[in-house]
């Protein structure tokens, strides 16, 4: 009997080489952090025909490993969870920087059963491998439960090295490039304020300086300050959200009191402009962390005031809706401002990115829209905005809701 491929056979491998090459030059080309990650663990779902997948990377600062993505356990409950190099399967991969094939956990003394209990999850079998650069292993990717029961292959083995090995360099070359460009910014930021203090301090030693222009420095000298604050807060906290390693203190709260709390923060400058907000009354209840989800709200109505028509509105409501993973609430922040041109529109959540329109007229560090990015993908939600040139903007994103 002949044991040669059938054409059926082939074709389903080139297929399959074919969608490796693909998904490798995806992750060559992206250099966001979390969305590279996101491609890596579908491609392993897919590719090795798994009902689930994991990223672990190692803390340094912990000597353990932590999940920086899977597709079966929620951001909040990530960074709740560790596993040892000693004593799980994970760890062995990491510290031999060899794969492993387990068909079988139970069987397994080095199976971490402290995951399947957090997540109320049950590891049947699982496929490991080290993700190496040239220099050393940074992490493990894992696909667990081969659907209808199947056992995992040599190709399966050969395919998530291939793809961890790609990954690697992928998130190496991304961290490379963020730190570069994050720094580059950081510098081309902080500059102005302080060519503008070293002015200020300057024109302050002229004996002849009039006492009204002495107090106008002082005046920009105080501005200055208070925006390098605002810059160097800005830049810890989008530092810290894309290291994964911000704590979330999760509970359940009233949306409708923090969307209050929020509007009388804003509530002084909008009224020096005559724009009136409006509030929907709401008894939804969200859960998360609520000061950050807080931040989010804030960010978006400030810029809903800043961005706007004098005399304009801004309306604010809340409604539940249902996703694939689960029910949430969308929270909207409308404004009746100029709008945002449609080709800016995807590069809104960047970092440092401002819309030329605008640049000019409103200074910030255009890292706000990024930071709420960050602070919703955490909670497992999403962001996104509508806009017309000429009819304002609408932002949204959504928040777990609490379930009694």
């Amino acid at each position: 009997m002949s044991s040669e491929p059938t054409a059926a056979n082939l074709h389903n491998m080139l297929a399959h080489y074919r969608r490796i090459i693909e998904i490798s030059q995806q992750l060559g080309t992206t250099y966001d952090h979390v969305s590279l990650l996101k491609k890596i663990v579908s491609a392993a779902n897919e590719l090795i025909d798994t009902e689930a997948a994991a990223i672990l990377l190692l803390d340094d600062s912990a000597g353990q490993l932590r999940f920086a993505i899977s597709s079966n356990i929620k951001p909040h409950e990530m960074e709740e969870i560790t596993v040892p190099l000693d004593g799980s399967i994970a760890g062995w991969i990491f510290t031999h920087g060899e794969p492993r094939v387990i068909e079988d956990v139970r069987t397994d003394p080095d199976h971490f059963q402290g995951v399947d209990n957090r997540i109320r999850f049950h590891t049947r079998n699982l496929i490991g491998v080290p993700m190496k650069t040239h220099q050393r292993v940074i992490g493990v990717v894992q696909a667990v439960n081969k659907r209808d029961n199947r056992r995992f292959t040599d190709d399966d083995v050969m395919t998530l090295r291939t793809l961890a090995s790609q990954a690697a360099v992928a998130i190496e070359n991304a961290r490379m490039f963020q730190q570069s460009d994050f720094i580059a910014e950081l510098v081309h930021e902080l500059r102005n304020p302080l060519v503008a203090l070293k002015a200020s301090t300057t024109l302050l030693r002229r004996p002849d300086l009039p006492e009204n222009k002495r107090d106008d420095i002082i005046n920009t000298m105080r501005v200055e300050t208070d925006r390098l604050i605002g810059l160097t807060d800005d830049f810890l906290n989008i530092a810290r959200l894309e290291s994964g390693r911000v704590q979330l203190e999760v509970a359940p709260f009233e949306l409708g009191q923090l969307l209050f709390e929020t509007a009388e923060i804003v509530f002084q400058q909008a009224e020096e402009r005559s724009i009136r907000i409006e509030i929907e009354p709401t008894d939804l209840l969200a859960e998360g962390d609520r000061g950050k989800i807080k931040q989010v709200v804030l960010n978006l109505m400030s810029n809903a005031v800043k961005y706007n028509r004098s005399h304009g509105s801004i309306a604010v409501w809340t409604q539940p809706i249902q996703e694939h993973d689960g029910y949430y609430v969308q929270i909207s922040v409308r404004d009746t401002g100029h709008g945002i041109p449609r080709e800016h529109q995807k590069q809104m959540f960047q970092k440092f990115y401002r819309v030329p329109t605008t640049e000019n007229t409103e200074r910030g560090t255009g890292l706000g829209l990024a930071i709420c990015k960050h602070i919703v993908e955490a909670h497992s939600g999403r962001i996104w905005l509508q806009s017309e040139v000429g009819q304002g903007s609408t932002f949204s994103f959504t928040v777990p809701q609490y379930q009694e």
